[in-house]
C-alpha cells in the first residue's frame, strides 16, 4: 500500500522522508494552493460564498500532488496545526475532489504539535477528519482581509502610494498608534521636585528620598518648584546637624512566581526586549526550529509549533520537565504539585500546546554546534521559560527604612530587595524594572544613627505617553 503525506513546506518534507519508510511519498504543498478571485469576483457580499482560484506559482506543486494521488492507496493532509493549515488542507482535498480522484481511496487530517519521529508516528496512527469549524474560522478572517482590504487599497494607493495595502490587523494597528500620537501631541508636561538624602551606614552608602514634611506625606506635585526645594534641603541641614536617625524598620517578605510558558505573542515581546529580535526575526528562526534541525545523529525539530495562543503543556512534558528539576536541581527548586497556567486570550486555539522545547533534556549547550547564533539565543530563551515555568518562586527580603529629622517632621524612605531564595531565576533571568530591587540596603536598627553625605533636589517633567515599541505593539 502506498500513502501519499501532503505537508505546507520542502524542508519539513525532507525531515519527515527520513522519519518514514518507503511505503510513504512526502510532497509539499508550498503554503496554500489558492486564493480567492480578484478585485469583487472573490466574495459574494449578498451570499458572502467565497469563490478561489488556484495560485499560479504553486500549480506546478499542485501538479506534482494530482499525479503523486493517482498512483497512492491513501493520502494524508499533514499541513500546519492550525486555522491555515486546516484550509489548506480543505482546499487540497475539494480540488482532488473536483478531479474526482478519491474514489476508493482514504483521505484523512494528520496533525502534530512537534517534529518528532515518536510524535509523527502517533499522529499518523490516530487520523481525522477535517476539522470544518476551524476552515469556517480561516475563511471568516480571510474575508475580512480580503472586504477591508479591497476596499481601503484602492484609497491608499490614490492619496498615498500605489502598492500599499490595508487589513484586518495593519489597519486597526495604525490606528492604535495615531490614537498614541495624537496622545503626545495633547500633552502638556508638568514640572515636580524630589529630595534625596544620600547617607551611610557600616560602610553602606544608600540613597531615600522625601517622604514625609511636617506630617504630610509627599506627592508627586507637593513640590513644584526650586524654591520649595531649596528650603526644605536648607532646613534639614540646619536640624540634622550631619545626622538623622532610623524612625521605622519594616521588613517583608515577598514572592514571584514563575512564567508560563510562551505562547505566539510573548515570545516575540521577550524577543525584542531580551535578544533585539524584530517579530519577523522571531518568526522565521522558530519555524526552522519547529521544522528540524540536523543534530548529526538525526533531523529533528527541536520545539513545539510556534503558532499557539495557549499557556498550557501536557502532562507528559509537565511531567518530564519535572522530572529533568529533580535530577539537576536541588529539591528546594521543585514544587511539590506541578503548575498549572490558564489560557487567558479569548477565542485561544485550545488544542495546541505553549511553545516548548521537544525533549527538555536536550540542553541549549548540547544543540550550540548544530544551530547558528539567532537560533541557539532563541531555543535557549525557549528551553529556559519552559523550565522555569515548572520551578519553585523567587524569594525576597523586602526592606523598608525610614530616617527622621530629630523632631520628626522631616522623613527620607527608601525601600530595597534582597534575594533570599532565587528559586525560577536560577534558570530565566527576569529583566528588573523596580529600581528598589536594585537598593542594598545596610543592616540596621529603629535610633540608630545615621551619616549624612549629601542632600540634594532633582527637576523633574511629566513624559508623554511612550511611543509604542515593537513589542508594546504586539501586546496590546
Amino acid at each position: 500500500m502506498t500513502k501519499l503525506l501532503i505537508v505546507e513546506s520542502p524542508s519539513k518534507a525532507k525531515t519527515l522522508s527520513k522519519y518514514l519508510g518507503s511505503d510513504f511519498e512526502v510532497l509539499a504543498s508550498y503554503g496554500h494552493i489558492r486564493n480567492l478571485l480578484p478585485k469583487s469576483e472573490g466574495i459574494d457580499t449578498e451570499s458572502f460564498e467565497m469563490k478561489y482560484a488556484l495560485i499560479d506559482r504553486n500549480k506546478k506543486h499542485m501538479d506534482a500532488i494530482t499525479k503523486a494521488v493517482k498512483k497512492s492507496d491513501e493520502v494524508l493532509l499533514a499541513t500546519d496545526p492550525d486555522r491555515e493549515g486546516e484550509a489548506i488542507a480543505w482546499h487540497i482535498a475539494e480540488i482532488l475532489n473536483e478531479k474526482k480522484l478519491l474514489k476508493n481511496k482514504l483521505i484523512k487530517r494528520v496533525v502534530f504539535q512537534e517534529i518528532t519521529k515518536s510524535a509523527i508516528i502517533q499522529a499518523i496512527e490516530e487520523p481525522r477528519d477535517i476539522a470544518l469549524a476551524l476552515v469556517r474560522a480561516q475563511q471568516a478572517r480571510q474575508a475580512l482581509d480580503y472586504l477591508i482590504g479591497f476596499n481601503l487599497s484602492p484609497l491608499l494607493w490614490s492619496k498615498i502610494r500605489y502598492g500599499l495595502s490595508a487589513g484586518r490587523v495593519q489597519s486597526p494597528a495604525l490606528r492604535l498608534i495615531m490614537e498614541r500620537e495624537a496622545e503626545i501631541g495633547k500633552f502638556l508636561a508638568k514640572e515636580y521636585w524630589t529630595v534625596h538624602l544620600e547617607a551611610k551606614k557600616n560602610q553602606t552608602q544608600f540613597s531615600s528620598k522625601l517622604y514625609i514634611l511636617d506630617n504630610t506625606k509627599i506627592e508627586q506635585f507637593t513640590v513644584n518648584e526650586k524654591k520649595q526645594s531649596e528650603k526644605i534641603v536648607g532646613e534639614l541641614l540646619l536640624k540634622s546637624g550631619g545626622k538623622t536617625r532610623v524612625s521605622r524598620v519594616d521588613k517583608k517578605q515577598r514572592i514571584r512566581n514563575p512564567s508560563a510558558p510562551f505562547t505566539t505573542s510573548t515570545l516575540q515581546q521577550q524577543a525584542v526586549r531580551k535578544l533585539g529580535f524584530t517579530t519577523k526575526r522571531t518568526m522565521i528562526v522558530a519555524q526552522k526550529l519547529y521544522e528540524g534541525i540536523d543534530t548529526g545523529n538525526e533531523t529533528v525539530g527541536l520545539i513545539s509549533y510556534m503558532r499557539t495562543d495557549s499557556m498550557t503543556l501536557s502532562k507528559d512534558v509537565i511531567q518530564q520537565i519535572r522530572e529533568y528539576i529533580k535530577s539537576n536541581y536541588d529539591s528546594t527548586y521543585l514544587p511539590q504539585i506541578a503548575i498549572g497556567y490558564k489560557t487567558k486570550a479569548k477565542n485561544a486555539q485550545e488544542a495546541h500546546e505553549a511553545i516548548r522545547p521537544t525533549d527538555v533534556t536536550r540542553k541549549p549547550a548540547d544543540i550550540k554546534k548544530y544551530v547558528n547564533a539567532d537560533q541557539y539565543k532563541l531555543y535557549d530563551l525557549i528551553w529556559s521559560r519552559a523550565l522555569s515555568s515548572q520551578m519553585s518562586p523567587a524569594e525576597f527580603h523586602r526592606n523598608t527604612i525610614l530616617v527622621s529629622s530629630k523632631d520628626e517632621k522631616i522623613n527620607f524612605r527608601t525601600t530595597g530587595s534582597i534575594i533570599k531564595f532565587e528559586g525560577f531565576l536560577k534558570v530565566y533571568e527576569v529583566q528588573e524594572t523596580d529600581e528598589d530591587a536594585k537598593n542594598i540596603l545596610p543592616a540596621v536598627k529603629i535610633d540608630d544613627s545615621v551619616s549624612i553625605l549629601k542632600l540634594n533636589d532633582e527637576q523633574h517633567f511629566t513624559d508623554p505617553p511612550p511611543r509604542y515599541s515593537e513589542a508594546s505593539l504586539v501586546k496590546k
